[in-house]
């Protein structure tokens, strides 16, 4: 098993720290139905990507700054997250260093994932907001690992999703894939070092010198 003493954790959000499948689903089917786009369509798009991103793919002709915010809001009424193992361990220093979050959630949508389950905001939040190209450019864990004062080359990336995963890997980082909603082997395939069910099993990776007391 692969041992890791990373300098700082850059962690995903949606599908690492808490769930909320259940309110992306909804959302988006019921997002493309309102369009007359099949849902089916969406397959293997949604996850770990902005949604302006999903919505120039599916459907150029639409307004897809308009489009992304309503599905923002969607989001915001829609089910609330649930929390993930090691997902408070994590924010709250059992890693024994720093730690941002780096998700394609706007803003509001990430204080709402946060709060709903009593996360701590983390001081390095980097949102969709904040990046111009989202995942899987590197741009947002660049920024994540400057703000935390570290060489990203050093960072460990936790992500449940192809194109974070990617994001990570291009950015420089060891990346440890979340098995909440992709496979082992897609997650490997995008280049993914080691795979954890959750990540209570992905902090059991790190050396013993690294954890917190």
């Amino acid at each position: 098993m692969t041992s890791l003493s990373p300098v700082a954790v850059l962690s995903d959000l949606d599908g690492v720290l808490v769930d909320s499948g259940d309110s992306i689903e909804v959302t988006w089917s019921t997002w493309a139905r309102g369009h007359g786009i099949d849902p089916e369509v969406l397959r293997g798009r949604i996850h770990g990507r902005p949604a302006g991103a999903v919505i120039r793919e599916v459907a150029p002709h639409l307004d897809a700054d308009a489009e992304a915010a309503a599905v923002s809001q969607m989001d915001i009424d829609g089910p609330p997250a649930k929390l993930l193992p090691g997902a408070m361990e994590l924010l709250r220093g059992g890693a024994g260093v720093p730690v941002a979050v780096v998700t394609s959630c706007p803003d509001a949508l990430a204080h709402v994932r946060l709060t709903a389950v009593d996360l701590p905001v983390p001081e390095v939040l980097v949102t969709s907001d904040r990046v111009s190209v989202g995942k899987p450019d590197p741009e947002g864990y660049r920024l994540a690992a400057s703000e935390l004062g570290v060489d990203v080359g050093g960072c460990v990336v936790f992500e449940d999703a192809p194109a974070g995963v990617a994001a990570g890997v291009a950015a420089g980082a060891v990346v440890v894939g979340i098995l909440t909603t992709h496979a082992a082997d897609e997650l490997v395939a995008a280049g993914a070092i080691e795979v954890a069910a959750t990540v209570a099993d992905a902090l059991a990776l790190f050396t013993a010198a690294d954890r917190a007391e």
